[in-house]
C-alpha cells in the first residue's frame, strides 16, 4: 500500500489531508473496493492547457491502480462567470457557449 501511495504522491506539491488519503487507500486495498475519484472542470474556454494535462495524467494513475475516475464538466459555473466580481478574468457565458466549450 505504501508503494501505491508513493506512486500517487509523485509529482504532487501538496496532498491535503494526506493521512485521510492513505487510510482510504489502505481500507480500499484491504476490502478490494475501488475509490471513486471525482474531478470537475470549468468549461470557460474551448481549449485545454498544461494544467489540465497534468491533472488528467494524475487521474490516469488512479485508474491504472484500479480506481474509478469521474470527470465532471460544470455548465452552471461557466455561465456565472468569475464569482469574485472581476469580470475581465472570466466573463459569464451563455449556455450555448458552455456546451461548445464542453465538447
Amino acid at each position: 500500500m505504501e508503494e501505491t501511495f508513493e506512486r500517487i504522491k509523485r509529482g504532487c506539491v501538496e496532498i491535503i489531508e494526506e493521512y485521510e488519503l492513505r487510510e482510504r487507500l489502505k481500507k480500499g486495498g484491504q476490502s478490494g473496493k475501488e475509490l471513486r475519484i471525482k474531478c470537475g472542470f470549468d468549461p470557460s474556454a474551448p481549449d485545454i492547457h498544461l494544467g489540465h494535462y497534468l491533472l488528467l495524467r494524475k487521474l490516469r494513475e488512479f485508474q491504472d491502480i484500479g480506481h474509478k475516475v469521474l470527470l465532471l464538466i460544470g455548465n452552471f459555473t461557466g455561465m456565472i462567470g468569475d464569482p469574485s466580481g472581476q469580470v475581465s478574468t472570466r466573463r459569464a457565458l451563455t449556455r450555448e457557449e458552455v456546451l461548445v466549450n464542453a465538447k
